[in-house]
C-alpha cells in the first residue's frame, strides 16, 4: 500500500482509512472522541508526517482548543491504539496505512518532498532482531525509517 507515492483518490484513501479505525475503537471498545477522530483526520489528509504543533493548529482551527496537551492526548491515543505511527527521525506523526493489523511498519521518506509512505518492515525488522542475537542483544523495538527520493521527485530532478 504505497498510496503516498502513486497517484490514487485521495477522498477514498481518507474514508477508508476513517472507517477503518472507527471498527477498530468499536471492536477494542474505545472512544474515538471528536477531537481524536480530527486529530487522524488531519494526519489523513496529507501524506506527510505532521508534528504536534501542525495538529495543534488545525484542531484550534476546528475549535477543539489551543493548548499542546489536547494535540499530544489526541496523537498519544492514535499511537497507542495502533491508528497512528510516530516517525522518530522526523519528530512527527503519520496515520497508520494497516490500522487494526498487528504489522511492522518501515517508513519510507522523500528528502525532496517530504512525502512519508509506510510500507512493510516485516523482514527488516527480522533482520535487526537477528543481527541483535548474534551479538547477545534482545531487540525490544524496532523502527525503520528510510531516507531517499521518491519517483516524482527523482523524474523532477532528471
Amino acid at each position: 500500500m504505497l498510496q503516498g507515492f502513486e497517484q490514487h483518490d485521495h477522498g477514498t484513501c481518507i474514508a477508508d482509512a476513517m472507517r477503518a479505525a472507527e471498527d477498530t475503537c468499536s471492536e477494542k471498545g474505545l472512544q474515538f472522541t471528536p477531537v481524536r477522530r480530527r486529530a487522524l483526520e488531519v494526519l489523513l489528509e496529507e501524506h506527510r508526517a505532521l508534528g504536534a504543533y501542525e495538529v495543534l493548529d488545525r484542531l484550534r482551527e476546528g475549535g477543539f482548543g489551543s493548548q499542546p496537551p489536547v494535540a499530544y492526548r489526541a496523537l498519544d491515543f492514535l499511537v497507542a491504539n495502533g491508528l497512528a505511527h510516530r516517525v522518530e527521525r522526523l519528530n512527527a506523526f503519520i496515520a497508520c496505512g494497516r490500522p487494526g493489523e498487528r504489522h511492522a511498519p518501515c517508513f519510507l521518506i522523500c528528502t525532496a518532498c517530504d512525502t512519508v509512505v509506510e510500507a512493510p518492515g516485516r523482514a527488516a525488522t527480522a533482520a535487526v532482531r537477528e543481527a541483535g542475537a548474534e551479538v547477545g542483544f534482545a531487540v525490544e523495538r524496532v523502527a525503520v525509517e528510510a531516507l531517499g527520493l521518491c519517483r516524482a521527485c527523482r523524474e523532477a530532478a532528471a
